[in-house]
């Protein structure tokens, strides 16, 4: 409800706040190295069942790239596949009770936009140099190049806030409705021990199925969409 908590601060530059979103996405990071590395290794000529299960995923992971952006830009994959994977486990992480969800906090999900927009403008001007991409943002009349600077500054922020509105709304109304259904309880069932809350049982757990697994999961893969779609237009155009 208050953000994240700082756990402590670095004296560097000024002071770093290493704070809840700072350990999960670090745990989240460990995570998905190490199951890289175990599921990874050890290829066989003949795969197991987990071989078979793991290169269909990067065959689909593949696939939705070169559909997307086009088959010349496959190499795009292994960003987009580590970008929905950090997404995916940065909401799930949240559920373990533990851990704060890193995509609850602006911070997360802005630098992931802003690493876009410097992916799509480094593409520009690799295509078309430096003059060919200022050059864009007069296109198709100069008339036009302030909607197109306002155009350019808005994709990151509109990219940031989609993602982090939903799971950072989802986490305030289940604590609101976790916190009413106790007041709730503790008047209706007052006879009852104050560390018992019946009213509590089943509806938080139907919202947390909604927005910590199926919000998360449709955020990840609009956010690895939209990425996608804005570095392949870079690429092509």
């Amino acid at each position: 409800m208050n953000g994240p908590k700082i756990y402590f601060t670095i004296p560097l530059l000024g002071g770093i706040d290493i704070t809840q979103t700072t350990v999960s996405s670090f745990v989240v990071m460990v995570l998905l190295c190490t199951a890289a590395v175990v599921l990874g290794g050890n290829l066989q000529k003949r795969p197991g069942r987990r071989q078979v299960l793991v290169e269909k995923g990067v065959t689909m992971l593949y696939d939705m790239v070169e559909s997307t952006m086009g088959k010349h830009n496959s190499y795009w994959t292994p960003y987009i596949g580590a970008l929905f994977l950090s997404s995916i486990c940065g909401s799930f992480i949240g559920m373990t009770g533990i851990f704060r969800s890193s995509t609850a906090d602006l911070s997360t999900t802005f630098t992931w936009a802003l690493m876009t927009s410097f992916l799509c403008w480094g593409c520009s001007i690799k295509r078309n140099g430096v003059g060919g991409w200022l050059k864009g943002f007069t296109e198709p009349i100069v008339v036009m190049t302030p909607m197109n600077l306002v155009s350019e500054i808005a994709q990151p922020i509109s990219m940031a806030f989609r993602h982090f509105g939903n799971m950072a709304g989802g986490l305030v109304i289940t604590t609101l409705i976790m916190g009413a259904l106790k007041v709730l309880s503790n008047a209706v069932l007052g006879f009852l021990p104050d560390n018992i809350a019946l009213l509590q049982i089943g509806l938080p757990g139907v919202l947390s199925l909604y927005f910590d697994c199926f919000t998360a999961c449709m955020q990840a893969f609009i956010f690895s969409m939209l990425t996608m779609a804005y570095v392949g237009d870079a690429r092509n155009s």
